[in-house]
């Protein structure tokens, strides 16, 4: 039998969900960790806007969560720990990433990895030149890339990047939090949660305000912050500034189908599911999407999802008979149950970890 994995996590944010979808998909990984049996110490730097009353999981009871003001100092109050963990795993998007990654890679740990839970986003930011949180001379140092998409980014990044190994690590959701709720009355027609993005207004405006302006007889919401104040908001678009994760099942269950919406980086390299994908599915919510590659693999259409590509798809779903829409919602959740959850993830992270000779060798697993 082997022994349960101890792991430091350095990543953008697990207390606080308020702007970032980092924080839900660390929080169904580490859950499911912590299912699994495994240790996992969070080091997270104090960032004021995710404080105060943005800091909605402070004291996680799945983990060790602890917050840092100085690199360097929680460097070197650390440096026992990040030795002797057989994992270190950096995450995108880490202030001061480059310098901590740079830090690490000398310090003769058991593994060091990264976690792109932004991918398409990091490799079209390196291909402009532009290294904010990772630099292109550091993918080598990593004895494991994870990253948050599959398929031909994984051989570009070991082929064309120097990564020594990659491995695809999609989100995950945790289904004792995201569940059908059968009694809830629907409000909405078409929700969407999301903070706002340049590169997904486009989509957002034709598959949700243009059909809430062809329809007015329906209701629509979007839910998520930092929405510029010139947008155009249909009177039937219901606004929700901020939904802190503990209202986001709920959010999913008052409506009758939710919109998914791809960022333009991750839509181009495809493989990219979002985790709001599977927390809708995991509430039995009908989804509909716009497309990428390998979308209908993690989801078969139409079965459980439906693609749109402009304002008519959308309106059509919104029409499907009430027991075909109902289906829909079963067909995805039981997709997601079966391979999607938090612990099927930290199995998979697991199985990588134990995988390279150093491990075995240090730990005889």
């Amino acid at each position: 039998m082997t022994r349960p994995l101890d792991i430091v996590l350095l990543g953008l944010s697990l207390s606080s969900a308020w702007g970032n979808g980092h924080a839900t998909t660390f929080r169904a990984l580490l859950r499911g960790l912590a299912a699994e049996g495994h240790r996992v110490l969070f080091l997270e730097r104090d960032m004021p806007w995710y404080a105060g009353a943005h800091r909605d999981l402070p004291d996680p009871d799945f983990c060790e969560l602890v917050l840092y003001d100085d690199l360097d100092a929680m460097l070197a109050r650390f440096a026992p720990r990040l030795r002797m963990a057989d994992a270190v795993i950096v995450g995108s998007y880490v202030p001061d990433g480059i310098r901590l990654i740079d830090r690490l890679a000398v310090m003769d740990l058991r593994q060091l990895a990264f976690y792109d839970i932004d991918t398409p986003v990091t490799l079209a930011g390196l291909d402009a030149g532009h290294e904010e949180y990772l630099a292109a001379r550091q993918i080598p140092l990593f004895d494991l890339y994870f990253s948050f998409s599959g398929g031909e980014v994984l051989d570009h990044l070991e082929q064309r990047r120097g990564a020594r190994r990659a491995e695809a690590l999609y989100c995950s959701v945790d289904p004792t939090a995201y569940a059908p709720d059968p009694l809830a009355p629907k409000r909405w027609d078409l929700g969407y949660l999301g903070t706002y993005s340049d590169d997904r207004q486009p989509t957002l405006e034709a598959l949700l305000l243009e059909p809430a302006r062809r329809r007015p007889d329906l209701r629509f919401v979007v839910a998520g912050p930092q929405y510029p104040a010139h947008i155009d908001w249909p009177a039937n678009v219901e606004r929700i500034e901020h939904l802190p994760p503990a209202d986001h099942a709920a959010f999913y269950n008052a409506q009758r189908f939710t919109l998914n919406v791809t960022r333009a980086a991750m839509r181009r390299m495809g493989w990219s599911p979002s985790v709001r994908l599977f927390e809708a599915a995991a509430c039995g919510t009908p989804i509909v999407s716009d497309d990428w590659r390998g979308l209908t693999d993690l989801l078969p259409a139409p079965g459980s999802i439906r693609i749109a590509s402009g304002p008519e798809d959308v309106l059509a779903a919104l029409a499907l008979p009430e027991p075909e829409r109902q289906a829909m919602g079963r067909a995805a959740r039981a997709r997601v149950l079966a391979g999607h959850t938090g612990r099927a993830r930290a199995r998979e992270l697991a199985h990588a970890l134990r995988a390279p000779a150093r491990l075995v060798a240090a730990t005889g697993t």
